[in-house]
């Protein structure tokens, strides 16, 4: 019995190992990510500098090592989407959710496979109440879009899922 779990611990870990990023491949060494200049309508004057770290951070926990120009893995690109709308109205059209969106293009280039190589808009959101002050809540709502923005654009680089 305790080397079928032995067995079964195994795979479970090289599963677990896969999914957290083993899938770069094993001659890709470095990563740079360049500035993403807001091209938006509207300007949050914060989001460039606040994406671009926070994508920096989440290849930081890799094995990979930072370059300024031209690593192996290399993201590009801009923010090219803020906008606030109105997602549920009540029966006076009153807005009663409001939801941020952040559509930011990315370029992602892999030296050595360019079969990894993508170019794509990468779109998030979140929902408030709209009887909220929008500027009391927006750098939560910033922080929490460009987290699930940061993962996804690293599940579509460095995992391919």
């Amino acid at each position: 019995l305790l080397p079928v779990a032995m067995a079964w611990l195994i795979v479970v870990l090289q599963a677990c190992y896969s999914f957290q990023g083993a899938s770069i491949p094993p001659d890709v060494n470095t990563y740079s990510v360049g500035f993403f200049e807001n091209r938006a309508a509207t300007i949050n004057p914060k989001l460039s500098q606040l994406f671009t770290e926070k994508l920096k951070d989440k290849m930081n926990n890799t094995r990979l090592n930072f370059e300024r120009e031209n690593g192996d893995f290399s993201f590009s690109g801009f923010i090219n989407g803020y906008t606030v709308a109105p997602v549920a109205v009540q029966g006076d059209a009153n807005a009663t959710k409001n939801r941020l969106t952040v559509v930011i293009n990315v370029k992602f280039e892999c030296k050595g496979h360019p079969e990894l190589n993508f170019e794509q808009d990468f779109s998030s959101f979140q929902d408030f109440d709209a009887t909220k002050d929008f500027s009391g809540l927006e750098s939560g709502l910033v922080a929490a879009i460009t987290d699930q923005l940061v993962q996804e654009i690293f599940n579509k680089a460095a995992v391919n899922w």
